[in-house]
């Protein structure tokens, strides 16, 4: 895991920058089902990413840069942190829902999937069945071993 990338808490700032990148927040206060990720090397949160795990199936969620640290790569970074997570605790599969951003998953392999074979750990989720609108894009990337 890129070393700039740390493990943190949902607090003001990631509900801040979740807020301002149009992404829900109302699951994640005192979750301990979804394990955040932060970029924040001066202190200041410019990037981070969410991690759901359900047995062999991850959801990726929460992926928001700050609009100053776009197109530096630190986006694939979280995605790659997340993935690497997902791997380290046991999936195969790391789906997600977007309404933006599904030609950047598809640059770092994500393929389009049906809703409706979403598998059933995924689907009971919050983001999959309340959060996310049924116009969202469903992804999902098949993780290697």
């Amino acid at each position: 895991m890129d070393t700039s990338i740390r493990p943190i808490e949902f607090d003001s700032a990631a509900e801040a920058l979740l807020s301002s990148c149009h992404l829900p927040t109302s699951d994640l206060s005192g979750s301990s089902k979804v394990l955040l990720f932060g970029h924040a090397p001066d202190g200041t949160l410019t990037g981070m990413v969410g991690l759901e795990i359900h047995g062999a199936n991850a959801l990726l969620r929460s992926l928001a840069v700050t609009e100053s640290h776009r197109s530096t790569g630190l986006g694939a970074k979280l995605a790659s942190c997340a993935e690497q997570q997902a791997a380290v605790l046991g999936a195969h599969a790391v789906y997600l829902l977007t309404t933006t951003a599904d030609k950047f998953f598809e640059r770092r392999g994500y393929v389009h999937a049906s809703r409706n074979e979403a598998p059933a750990s995924i689907a009971r989720t919050s983001q999959f069945s309340e959060l996310c609108p049924s116009s969202s894009a469903f992804m999902v990337k098949r993780l290697n071993g």
